[in-house]
């Protein structure tokens, strides 16, 4: 009969299976233990301390990585104060994920700790990042999501069998092996999986500099989404229209336009920090399941203003407290894609031993001196009249701002935004609009647009 150690080890999920967040009932019989077994009454408890796991597996359990999610933009924001910023939370969690399942001592629990996971038994995060993920697949008729997850390894060093075993089981990985030192062909495979895995939407992931021979493991992560709205823009009331950054310049873009009911709010953080009153909009796709919030200061005021009082509290609040009503919405069509270094993003996280020869990986590999040289994610999001693919008019002709009738969310100055699971809190992506898609109106080429 296994032990309380057991329950501990991720690698002993095909006899203990609390991942799949059993009953105890259920873990009792898989076990083989009796009513008057000592481990059943630890199993009970379990069950009630861990908040949001069901007796059933299809239950899905809340994800708790919010902060780990702000964390990550905060990150990024201090980066490039101009910049438009796009990435995958829940991506990055699945990554680490991944490296997990193979990490042991302090590697491991420097993953636990910065992503959240630090207050669950070891191993449960395994089967909440996988029913988070399964989630976000259940209804392909009305978005799509493609998640490519992948690790790299130099040839001539072997995996464990179980750690592949798991890796296919919780994430649906794959593991290849290369050689690195042939760096452009290693380029040029890598770019060419993460294409076919992402409806070839993000390309040019890596080059050959990314590579040298002494490269031992690489760890590739791409996202892509494509959602129709619950409400669709109609193309014929997109307009070229100004829109003005925190720098104090004008570009020019196409702003759609439509009256509905959305779930708006207007908040404030009960000081002059975030400028006062801002406004949240939330605008659901097909299926109500995923939605984008968009979070908008006033015109006067610079997103750099509001960035500093978002946090996974925060998020919770807008999300419980926006009602439905009807609101004026004016968005610009915008596409934004961005590559991210993981590496020094996750170090200032405090993830750091991973990425050097302090990495203990020991349960992926018996090879010595194994550390992740290089983490990447790159993340595509545009967002059009249909919220997919969409046909827009053309024509230089200015939008009015009519009579208010009802709140009006105009889009017309940098705002934060967030595209997330309305069941589970997942955040499939987070990130601002500083500059939208620019055009020409009088480039000869503006009336194909």
């Amino acid at each position: 009969m296994p032990n309380v150690e057991d329950l501990r080890s991720p690698f002993s999920i095909e006899s203990v299976r609390f991942h799949d967040y059993c009953c105890p009932a259920v873990c009792a019989k898989m076990l083989n233990l009796d009513i008057s077994s000592p481990l059943l009454p630890l199993l009970l408890l379990l069950s009630i301390l861990l908040p949001g796991y069901g007796c059933r597996a299809a239950d899905i359990p809340e994800d708790t990585t919010s902060e780990f999610s702000v964390r990550l933009y905060h990150q990024l924001q201090a980066a490039g104060s101009q910049e438009n910023i796009i990435f995958s939370p829940l991506s990055v969690a699945v990554a680490l994920g991944m490296v997990e399942l193979g990490a042991g001592g302090a590697s491991l629990e420097e993953i636990r700790e910065a992503v959240g996971f630090n207050h669950m038994l070891p191993g449960l995060e395994f089967s909440l990042l996988q029913n988070l993920t399964e989630a976000l697949s259940d209804d392909d008729a009305h978005y799509v999501i493609r998640f490519a997850n992948a690790l790299f390894l130099q040839e001539g060093i072997s995996f464990n069998p179980e750690f592949l075993h798991l890796m296919k089981k919780y994430f649906r990985a794959e593991v290849e092996n290369v050689d690195f030192s042939e760096s452009s062909a290693v380029a040029d495979r890598i770019n060419n999986w993460v294409e076919n895995h992402t409806e070839r939407k993000i390309r040019s992931l890596l080059s050959a500099e990314d590579f040298s021979s002494i490269t031992r493991l690489t760890l590739v992560n791409a996202v892509y989404f494509r959602g129709s709205w619950k409400n669709q823009f109609r193309p014929e009331n997109t307009r070229t229209f100004s829109f003005s950054r925190d720098d104090g310049s004008e570009v020019q873009t196409l702003m759609m336009y439509q009256q509905g009911d959305f779930y708006y709010g207007e908040f404030s953080d009960g000081s002059q920090e975030a400028g006062g009153v801002y406004q949240v909009l939330e605008m659901p796709y097909e299926g109500d399941d995923m939605s984008m919030m968009i979070v908008l200061p006033r015109q006067e005021v610079p997103l750099a203003s509001l960035e500093p009082i978002i946090k996974a509290p925060l998020l919770e609040e807008w999300a419980n407290n926006v009602k439905r009503q009807k609101v004026e919405v004016y968005l610009p069509r915008f596409k934004v894609e961005q590559k991210i270094d993981l590496r020094s993003i996750l170090q200032e996280l405090g993830i750091t031993k991973i990425f050097n020869n302090d990495a203990d990986l020991s349960a992926m590999t018996d090879g010595k001196d194994l550390y992740i040289g290089k983490a990447v994610q790159k993340a595509y999001l545009e967002v059009t009249e249909e919220g997919s693919e969409g046909a827009v008019g053309s024509g230089m002709i200015a939008l009015t701002r009519t009579l208010v009738l009802y709140p009006q969310v105009m889009a017309d100055h940098p705002f934060f935004f967030v595209i997330r699971n309305r069941r589970t809190g997942s955040i499939l992506f987070m990130g601002r609009v500083m500059t939208p898609e620019v055009v020409d109106p009088f480039d000869p080429d503006f009336d194909s647009i």
